[in-house]
């Protein structure tokens, strides 16, 4: 039994299809099969039923495969290991965004940490927090960046800033007039807000103390990005709230309609996440400075209170 036996398990697993994991694992589809093979009669069992399309996990399989996950992620941290001794911040690292987070703070910090450590690959994702969790814990993500605090046993949170709601105000809307909103001042009825899913979306519902969407009788307008959100407000069609950071790339017209909360200001906090035995913490603090340097300049913001991200 060998390591590479092992992660070509993983890998059709994951993707049911031999030709696949082949692909995704750098061999030919004969060299995978073979190799799987010869665990398979050495272990006296089948891990697939190869009869299944897709394949699918015998029952010994999918015990097979969780054992495998364990053995190969403690195989991948011995290098790890090593590299944290010797201080060396280097190698592939994977990294999650959430998708509210990804178009307004990547281009901030992605050219000052490649040009400041060149030996790190990062591999970065648009994931949701749910997915985010469950890659780290599974060893798919080293870290992550995602709205907190989530309160998981298994993951160390590290707050990188805290980023304000903003009201964006059609001049149709009941708040137009006002110079400063107040959380009290919201309405579910009138807020467009952003598909289910996503962990703003939540917050706004958090921030309206509300249990349940106040339907509309004529209609209910959802979105999946921010930009969709502003243009269906422009139309007269409600009011949204965006992250600030979101705010600073929008028109000097649109800023316009921008209408900031009274303090406290309520804010979602935004922090990097990694499993609690990760290993490539010298990656990470590295991130962590990076990040938290940038971010400074960009948003000044004290009182705020922070709005949960769950429901």
């Amino acid at each position: 039994m060998t390591i590479t036996q092992l992660k070509y398990v993983l890998a059709v697993a994951e993707h049911q299809n031999f030709t696949k994991a082949a692909q995704k694992t750098f061999v030919t589809q004969p060299t995978l099969s073979m190799q799987i093979q010869k665990l398979e009669e050495e272990l006296d069992i089948q891990i697939f039923d190869r009869s299944k399309k897709p394949i699918e996990l015998t029952a010994v399989g999918a015990k097979i495969v969780n054992q495998a996950k364990h053995i190969v992620n403690e195989a991948d941290r011995m290098q790890d290991v090593v590299d944290q001794e010797k201080g060396f911040i280097g190698g592939e690292f994977k990294l999650g965004i959430i998708p509210t987070v990804m178009p307004t703070l990547l281009p901030m910090f992605l050219k000052t940490f490649t040009n400041r450590y060149p030996k790190v690959q990062l591999k970065i994702e648009e994931l949701t927090t749910d997915e985010i969790i469950h890659k780290i814990i599974d060893g798919h993500l080293d870290a992550a960046i995602a709205a907190t605090p989530l309160n998981h046993d298994k993951i160390k949170e590290r707050a990188l800033y805290y980023e304000p709601f903003v009201g964006y105000v059609p001049e149709s809307h009941r708040l137009y007039s006002k110079t400063k909103i107040e959380g009290s001042d919201l309405d579910l009825g009138d807020i467009l807000l952003l598909e289910d899913g996503h962990c703003f979306r939540d917050g706004v519902i958090n921030l309206c103390k509300a249990s349940k969407l106040n339907k509309s009788d004529t209609f209910q307008l959802e979105s999946g990005s921010f930009e969709t959100l502003i243009k269906l407000s422009n139309e007269g069609l409600g009011m949204t709230l965006l992250p600030y950071l979101h705010t600073l790339d929008i028109s000097e017209k649109q800023k316009n309609h921008l209408r900031y909360f009274s303090d406290p200001s309520p804010a979602r906090e935004v922090s990097l996440i990694y499993s609690k035995s990760e290993l490539k913490l010298q990656i990470i603090n590295s991130l962590y400075d990076v990040i938290a340097a940038v971010i400074r300049g960009a948003i000044a913001f004290q009182d705020v209170k922070i709005i949960s991200p769950r429901k």
